[in-house]
């Protein structure tokens, strides 16, 4: 009996109107989600890149290099996409291209689940992963995480199918050209194109048979998935590299500008150069521990804790706790999967191939420097299809224990009622959370504008609606505390943050002291300023007397304003009169 049979005779889930069920279920989530992401763009990352250099891009009438923002180096295949949506004028879309591959990778695991456990275990496995919360969350969002998610899960389900087809090459080339499409939509891709090339021999020798398997095909075959992965990715690689020297710029600048140096200065990289590189690579997972010691005060149980915390205590929109939120389910069934191990060899491998790859992604993400669920996101996949394998295992177990037929049926509906009330009702009622949080209906209602909405978010939206009114487009604006948020600005932002290395902080230096402030920002060709009240006001009382007196010039413009509501102020900069 294969695991298909075993899985349609021990999970109560073979009647057409229980499949109808999860149908339904299916929809109502289809369509809650797309009304949670019919409201206008507001979400940070949106409005910082994922949107504003498409539009920039759009404006300039192609892609250019934009070195005041750095996100604009990242790669961006998902964002070409939003590009078509933006020159209509439609900035909603790009959240439905984005649920898209939520979609796209629900039908996946749908068709992977169907053909190894059963119609319901599939349809069970898509309506789970597309009700995870972070998965939710970012459905409703104009990011790109789903787009890597989607291409790192083909990636992997095309090596079980490239497994199972003798190791033909088509199969392998495709995986790798999927892997490295997953690392042209986000940089984090790359640790899929780490962990899948590293797991693509470990593959072979385990389904090879005993006389095919050889460490020299293995490795060959590794090669062979690396370079077509490197195809895929290698537009954005040529790119950055004419631009910078640096082919995954920001990324690990330092040490490309060391190898660049002898063309230079005629410095050659020695190994002590190479060595504060690595150890300073390294120090990035300890300092996000001691950080979040020393900001959050956590004992060192919960520092032990972290990888489990990830699954039961993530909160949105907190850094504490991950920025994002997962599913305590996501730990549980997968232990079940090897807890109660299946007698079919071929499970058995796919199973610890999947857990192999969960593992070695979230530890190559969990130590880095920021700790946040999105970035692990393309472990959800995996944990799924290791969930259902746990789900339908517990079922078989339970049917092997129990003799009695109607009492062993009995037990198998309340055991899967139990488990899938349980995942369906957490799940579910994050997803009805987020109608308080998006608040989608005044606005699909038509009860409030566009401009309302937006102004709900970004308490700034008046103040930059009114600038694009007043300034001409070609005008630079210095934009102070406005959080690089410059999607909705039809004007040229300058965006500073005084406490980081900007205008302000060169201005500050012994180089720069002697000089007019207005001056400086006049040769910078800026003649206005928009400013978050609050915070420039908090910055300005931390400031020196002597620092104050260099910024009066500048803030002397501020007492007359051209817009200042809501916490946001618009001037411009009044030229210093000469005698």
């Amino acid at each position: 009996m294969n695991s298909q049979e075993q899985g349609r005779r021990t999970f109560p889930i073979s009647e057409k109107w229980i499949y109808s069920g999860l149908i339904l279920l299916l929809l109502v989530l289809l369509v809650t989600t797309i009304l949670l992401a019919s409201v206008p763009p507001v979400d940070r990352d949106a409005l910082t890149h994922h949107l504003f250099v498409p539009k920039l891009w759009l404006k300039h009438g192609g892609i250019y290099e934009i070195p005041e923002i750095h996100f604009s180096y990242y790669p961006m295949n998902l964002d070409l996409l939003y590009m078509i949506p933006l020159y209509f004028g439609n900035d909603i879309i790009p959240k439905y291209i984005h649920y898209c591959f939520a979609l796209l990778t629900g039908l996946l695991l749908y068709r992977h689940l169907k053909k190894r456990l059963g119609m319901g275990y599939g349809l069970l496995g898509a309506l789970f992963f597309l009700s995870v919360p972070i998965i939710v969350k970012l459905s409703i969002t104009v990011y790109v995480d789903l787009g890597v998610v989607f291409f790192t899960t083909a990636s992997l389900l095309l090596l079980f199918h490239w497994a199972e087809k003798n190791f033909l090459p088509p199969y392998l080339i495709l995986a790798g050209l999927c892997c490295g499409l997953a690392a042209g939509t986000k940089y984090n891709g790359l640790i899929g194109v780490v962990v899948l090339t590293l797991l693509v021999p470990m593959l072979y020798q385990q389904s090879a048979t005993r006389e095919r398997q050889s460490n020299g095909k293995a490795l060959l075959w590794g090669v062979v998935f690396a370079v077509a992965t490197l195809a895929s990715f290698s537009p954005w690689l040529i790119r950055n590299h004419a631009w910078t020297g640096n082919p995954i710029y920001p990324l690990h600048n330092s040490l490309f500008q060391k190898w660049r140096a002898p063309a230079i200065n005629q410095h050659t990289p020695t190994q002590v150069d190479l060595a504060d590189t690595l150890r300073q690579a390294t120090r990035q997972g300890s300092s996000a521990f001691i950080s979040r010691k020393i900001l959050y005060n956590e004992p060192w149980w919960q520092t032990l804790l972290l990888p489990l915390r990830f699954f039961y205590e993530g909160q949105d929109d907190n850094p504490r706790f991950f920025d994002g939120k997962l599913t305590p389910f996501l730990l549980l069934l997968p232990a079940l999967a090897f807890l109660f191990r299946s007698t079919n060899a071929r499970q058995r491998r796919e199973q610890k191939f999947l857990l192999s790859f969960a593992l070695l992604y979230f530890f190559f993400t969990f130590f880095q420097e920021a700790m946040r669920i999105r970035y692990i996101v393309p472990i959800v996949p995996p944990l799924v299809i290791l969930s259902m394998y746990g789900l339908q295992e517990t079922l078989q177990r339970i049917s092997a224990w129990i003799a009695n037929p109607r009492l062993r049926k009995m037990v198998r509906l309340a055991v899967a009622a139990c488990i899938l009330g349980s995942i369906l009702g957490y799940n579910g009622q994050y997803l009805a959370s987020q109608f308080a949080v998006v608040n989608p209906m005044p606005y699909l209602r038509g009860q409030i504008s566009r401009d309302a909405y937006i102004t709900t978010f970004r308490p700034e939206y008046p103040a930059i609606q009114h600038t694009n009114a007043v300034v001409p487009q070609n005008a630079k604006v210095l934009c102070i505390f406005l959080g690089n948020r410059g999607y909705y600005m039809d004007f040229q932002p300058v965006f500073e943050q005084p406490f980081g290395n900007g205008i302000f902080m060169q201005f500050l230096s012994k180089k720069q002291k002697n000089k007019n402030i207005v001056q400086m920002l006049n040769k910078e060709n800026i003649t206005h300023v928009l400013i978050r009240d609050d915070l420039t006001y908090s910055w300005v009382q931390q400031l020196k007397e002597t620092e104050r007196q260099f910024f009066s010039p500048l803030f002397n413009s501020a007492t007359q304003p051209i817009f200042s509501k809501f916490g946001y102020t618009l001037f411009a900069i009044i030229q210093p009169s000469h005698r």
